[in-house]
């Protein structure tokens, strides 16, 4: 207020000319007449600097807006659902014509105190998002723990379309084999077609590739041509959308009563609308939903063979493979145009291509693949030259020499002695 005093001061009580003030301080003159007019209203406090906002604002949110998005917020938040801008937006469309973007309703849910502050999180902009670009382009799968009202731990499978965040599937069991998560892959698929990649972890059920090996779904994915693709070790970020799915689930079952059984369970965790919950979206990518499966035109397929999973001869792959008492630690299965089939290598040999032997984890111990057109019965002596070890075996079992050569004496006891004992004089 220094500045604006002395310009007063000097106007009113030195009488100096407002021009002459405006040139030498290099200010407006019409501002030198606002000050003027302010001080004889009110005084040297009048002088003080005003705030600048506008008076109004056209599209300032309306009050009853702002009430509903509170309303929003306290009834998602309670009832278990995602709380956040996306899924109050997703229903403020339903019930307005014209809504804020979700910026504007997370500026208003922090100026009202509903927004915690979380400064140790990296911030968003340091990551690299990807998206893909058509539904079953690729789905994400993985796996979470969860615990019944009696405490037992129970594991629950996801799987979600990288493009839509569409849940194609979420099932639970007690401990997830090689063989479980399989049987949930072709459940989505029979659902909702066929994934053209599948991007997991480097779970012990997804991957054999730190053993050295293949399990049973990479096996299964070659043979369907779906490229499966893993993230890096410690680095969950890859698997995010599946990830923060996760929180989403087990924040709605926290609010519902504690499930006695699996079947309680899973009924909870089944999915019943194109989005991470029947309260609405949660991401940025859910802007198109409702999605429409049935158009082709938007939907990707793997770049191999796509068999149906039928019943007849063969079980289905929901069923699951039986042991066979002739291997009490491993349980076999084959593949074929029926999918994954239970199957005995005690019984007769059925028209199936692949063979695969399963741990009681449903790792696979090896694949092996039949040809109908060749002979795999042994016909006798093996064609082509004897190997060596068999020729020195004929000549150390023949009682004479070979081929006409006499055979080295034997040295006896008395030699060997009486030779020992030369060497040692001459020492």
């Amino acid at each position: 207020m220094g500045h604006e005093r002395y310009v007063v001061d000097a106007v009113v009580l030195e009488g100096r000319s407002p021009r002459e003030l405006a040139r030498l301080h290099g200010i407006s003159k019409s501002w030198i007449y606002q000050l003027v007019t302010r001080f004889r209203a009110g005084g040297y406090d009048a002088l003080t600097a005003r705030s600048r906002r506008p008076h109004g604002c056209s599209y300032q949110v309306s009050p009853e807006l702002q009430a509903a998005i509170l309303a929003l917020r306290q009834e998602l938040d309670a009832a278990g659902y995602d709380a956040g801008p996306a899924s109050i937006r997703h229903h403020l469309q339903q019930r307005f014509p014209q809504v804020p973007a979700a910026a504007t309703i997370w500026r208003i849910l922090s100026r009202h105190g509903l927004v915690t502050p979380q400064p140790q999180k990296r911030p968003r902009s340091s990551f690299v998002r990807f998206e893909a670009a058509l539904p079953n382009e690729m789905w994400q799968a993985d796996t979470t723990h969860w615990h019944l009202a009696d405490g037992h731990d129970v594991e629950i499978l996801n799987l979600l379309d990288d493009h839509s965040r569409l849940l194609v599937g979420s099932d639970a069991s007690p401990t997830f084999t090689a063989l479980d998560v399989v049987q949930s892959f072709y459940a989505a698929c029979d659902l909702h077609g066929y994934p053209a990649a599948l991007l997991t972890d480097n779970g012990a059920v997804f991957t054999g590739k730190s053993r050295k090996g293949k399990v049973l779904l990479e096996s299964e994915l070659e043979r369907l041509g779906i490229l499966a693709k893993h993230s890096t070790p410690y680095h969950p970020q890859t698997c995010g959308k599946v990830e923060r799915f996760h929180q989403t689930l087990k924040r709605f079952l926290a609010h519902q009563a504690p499930a006695h059984s699996l079947a309680e369970l899973q009924s909870s965790s089944t999915p019943s609308a194109p989005s991470t919950t029947s309260a609405g979206p949660t991401g940025p990518s859910t802007a198109g939903l409702p999605w429409s499966p049935s158009t082709p035109a938007s939907r990707l397929t793997p770049s191999g063979p796509l068999p149906r999973l039928t019943s007849g001869s063969a079980t289905t792959a929901s069923t699951r493979p039986a042991r066979s008492p002739s291997a009490t630690s491993a349980a076999s299965t084959t593949s074929g145009s029926a999918g994954l089939t239970a199957a005995n290598p005690s019984t007769s040999w059925s028209p199936t291509r692949t063979f695969r032997i399963l741990a009681d984890d449903g790792s696979l111990i090896r694949q092996l693949t039949l040809d109908p057109s060749r002979d795999y019965q042994p016909r006798g002596v093996p064609l082509g030259r004897p190997r060596v070890h068999d020729v020195l075996r004929q000549v150390s079992t023949m009682s004479g020499g070979f081929m006409g050569w006499p055979q080295r004496p034997q040295r006896s006891a008395e030699m060997v002695s009486s030779s020992r004992g030369f060497v040692e004089g001459a020492r």
